[in-house]
């Protein structure tokens, strides 16, 4: 399924909210539950209407759910939810049972999953990913989950190629992440596939999160809070963003730190889980969606604000990050929103490019 599938109605044919349904199961972590809620409930469209409609079921009847926590949740609906769904998102769960311990789905939970359409897309938050790999949803598919239960998933489900190093990972269909903050990352990557990066930036704003975090950065970071004894690269990262459109040389970010360029180097991948190039060329991309969807500029202009310097060095870059030129982008998140077409997010439709 391609991201065609879910773009919103077009207004001609009655407007309906993209409806996202969050299955909650019992053990389940509260946070990661509040994620979907927050991210899918903000994003509206130029007349204030809700981009998506969130919705809480539970595999049973209506009525309590456990949590990890030391209260219950009173959940308002039943697994009938599932058969309306055009997304559905599983957050974690430490009483998986039977899934967990075995890759074994309960009774009611096939029977919930049953009553899915075909083609409703799928994702799952940390440890939500062994009900899909219970379920047969990622035989022979790239998947991820939290890096410390990686290799046990690994070892129960020998089909799916897991990533334990990256964020999330978007199979087009089923998408996957690693744990808690990472359920954030995954379903803004959902809205900026949906609508773009304009709507997504905004969610994030309004959420106090960072707008983006790659797919393909890694889970573990070295030092994600510098040591206040140790110089940061947060200077040259904000010198960077503020003349993306100028051309950048290592050594020139490494001199806003006072280092060596191999110290620099070394530093800046332990503080974002990548080199200074691939982050660079993450904020061009950035910039490039960014531009290309809020102005009117030419794509030769468009390039060179970006940084990219020529038309065709960006196309080029759009193609390795996104699948489509610049203009199918732009007609895409502008005069194309009732007609969206596939927006891929990576190398084999998978967000998890290396780092």
């Amino acid at each position: 399924m391609t991201s065609a599938s879910h773009a919103h109605r077009a207004p001609a044919a009655g407007f309906r909210p993209h409806r996202v349904v969050v299955l909650a199961l019992d053990g389940l972590l509260p946070f990661e539950l509040g994620i979907p809620h927050r991210i899918f409930g903000r994003p509206k469209d130029a007349l204030g209407r809700r981009l998506y409609e969130v919705v809480t079921c539970s595999v049973r009847a209506p009525g309590p759910v456990d949590t990890d926590a030391d209260f219950a949740i009173h959940v308002a609906h039943g697994p009938e939810a599932l058969a309306d769904a055009d997304t559905v998102i599983i957050p974690s769960s430490y009483r998986l049972g039977p899934v967990h311990r075995e890759g074994v789905l309960t009774d009611e939970l096939a029977a919930a999953l049953a009553r899915l359409r075909p083609g409703t897309r799928l994702a799952s938050i940390c440890t939500g990913v062994y009900v899909l790999a219970a379920a047969g949803l990622l035989d022979g598919r790239p998947a991820t989950t939290h890096w410390a239960d990686a290799a046990r998933l690994q070892r129960l489900f020998p089909r799916i190629r897991v990533d334990p190093d990256v964020l999330f990972i978007d199979d087009g269909d089923v998408l996957t992440s690693a744990g808690v903050a990472a359920g954030i990352d995954l379903c803004l990557h959902i809205v900026r596939r949906d609508h773009g990066a304009a709507v997504a930036n905004d969610v994030a704003r309004r959420t106090v999160v960072p707008p983006h975090r790659d797919g393909g950065q890694a889970q573990y970071i070295e030092r994600p809070v510098p040591d206040p004894q140790q110089a940061s690269t947060t200077t040259a990262r904000a010198w960077a963003l503020g003349r993306l459109h100028e051309p950048i040389q290592l050594r020139d970010m490494a001199a806003q730190e006072s280092m060596s360029v191999r110290t620099f180097t070394r530093r800046f991948r332990e503080e974002t889980g990548v080199s200074p190039g691939q982050w660079l060329t993450q904020q061009r991309v950035e910039r490039a969606r960014h531009l290309l969807e809020t102005t009117d500029r030419s794509v030769d202009q468009v390039a060179r604000d970006a940084g990219f310097g020529s038309a065709q060095s960006m196309r080029q870059h759009l193609q390795a990050a996104l699948g489509v030129t610049p203009t199918a982008y732009r007609r895409t998140f502008r005069t194309g929103k009732d007609q969206k077409i596939p927006i891929r997010t990576g190398k084999d439709r998978t967000a998890a490019v290396r780092t």
